[in-house]
C-alpha cells in the first residue's frame, strides 16, 4: 500500500503507548484513524492531542476481551467512515505469572487480550477489508518476546501465538490484495508495566504479587521507561505497511539472542541429519 492518504485504519490499544504512535504516524501520512481503547480517559486526551493538528480521527471504547465489543467497534468504524483499508492489532497486556504461580484467570487475560482479539480482529475486519476491493493491511503486534521466549510465563506463549498466526495469514491473504505483517518490538516507552490497572473483574487477578510483573519489575520499569518513542515505532509501522515487510522490528538489541535460538533449532536438525527414520 504505497499511498496511504485517504484510507482508514482501525487501531486497537490507541490511546497510549505504541498504539497512539502508530496512530500518530499513520494520520501524518493522511490516513483516517479510528482509535480503539479500553481507557475512555485516555482515548478523550488521545483524540484531543491528535484533533489539534486537524487528523481526520475518531474513537471508540471498547473491551477487546470482549468479541462482541470488538464487533460493536468495527460497526462504529463503518459508521464513521464507510470502509476500512487498515486493521493494527496492538492491544496487549503483561504479566500472567511464572511456572509455580500460573493461574487460569491469568491464562485467561493474557489469551483473551493478546491472542483471541488478534484472532477476532481479524475474524471481524477482514471481511471488511475485501469487501471493497482496494487491498489493505494487517499489522499484529507481538513482541521480540514472540520469538525469544526466554520464561514460561503467559505473555511470551501468547505473542508465539501472534507470529505464527500472522506468518500463516501472510500466506492466505496475499492473493487477496492484503499483506500482513508483524511487529515484535523491543523495549519500547509503554504503560505495559502497568497493565494491570485494566484487568476487568471477571477476572480474579487480585494477588499482583504472583504476578511476573512483579519479578523483576524496578529494573524492567527503569529501561522502559527510558525504551524507544512509540512515535518512532508508529513510523516504522508505516513504512511496513507501505512496503510490505513481513517483519517490523525496532531494534537490533535482541537479533544475537535469536541468532542463538535458531543455531539451536539446526543444531536438532544436525544431530539427526544421515539417519533412516524408522518405519
Amino acid at each position: 500500500m504505497k499511498d496511504l492518504a485517504g484510507k482508514v485504519a482501525f487501531v486497537t490499544g490507541g490511546a497510549s503507548g505504541i498504539g497512539l504512535g502508530i496512530a500518530t504516524a499513520l494520520a501524518q501520512a493522511g490516513v483516517k484513524v479510528m482509535l480503539c481503547d479500553i481507557e475512555q480517559a485516555a482515548l478523550d486526551k488521545a483524540l484531543e492531542g491528535l484533533r489539534r493538528t486537524n487528523f481526520d480521527v475518531e474513537g471508540v471504547r471498547a473491551d477487546v476481551s470482549l468479541k462482541a465489543e470488538l464487533q460493536a467497534a468495527a460497526a462504529a468504524t463503518i459508521e464513521r467512515f464507510g470502509k476500512v483499508h487498515i486493521l493494527v492489532n496492538n492491544a496487549g497486556v503483561g504479566g500472567g505469572g511464572l511456572y509455580g504461580s500460573w493461574t487460569d484467570d491469568g491464562w485467561d487475560w493474557l489469551l483473551d487480550v493478546n491472542l483471541r482479539a488478534v484472532v477476532w480482529g481479524v475474524e471481524i475486519f477482514g471481511p471488511l477489508i475485501e469487501s471493497h476491493g482496494e487491498g489493505g493491511h494487517i499489522v499484529s503486534t507481538a513482541s521480540i518476546a514472540g520469538l525469544i521466549s526466554g520464561t514460561s510465563n503467559p505473555y511470551s506463549v501468547t505473542k508465539y501465538g501472534v507470529v505464527a498466526l500472522s506468518e500463516g495469514l501472510r500466506n492466505e491473504l496475499a492473493p487477496r490484495n492484503i499483506g500482513v505483517s508483524v511487529l515484535c518490538p523491543g523495549i519500547i516507552r509503554t504503560n505495559i508495566m502497568d497493565a494491570a490497572r485494566n484487568v476487568p473483574g471477571r477476572y480474579n487477578l487480585e494477588d499482583r504479587s504472583r504476578d511476573v510483573g512483579a519479578v523483576g519489575a524496578a529494573s524492567l520499569r527503569e529501561r522502559i521507561q527510558a525504551g524507544i518513542d512509540p512515535l518512532y515505532v508508529g513510523e516504522l509501522v508505516r513504512e511496513g505497511i507501505e512496503d510490505d515487510w513481513p517483519y517490523i522490528f525496532t531494534d537490533n538489541e535482541f537479533e544475537p539472542f535469536i541468532e542463538a535460538r535458531f543455531a539451536n533449532i539446526k543444531a536438532g536438525f544436525d544431530r539427526i541429519r544421515g539417519r533412516t527414520p524408522r518405519r
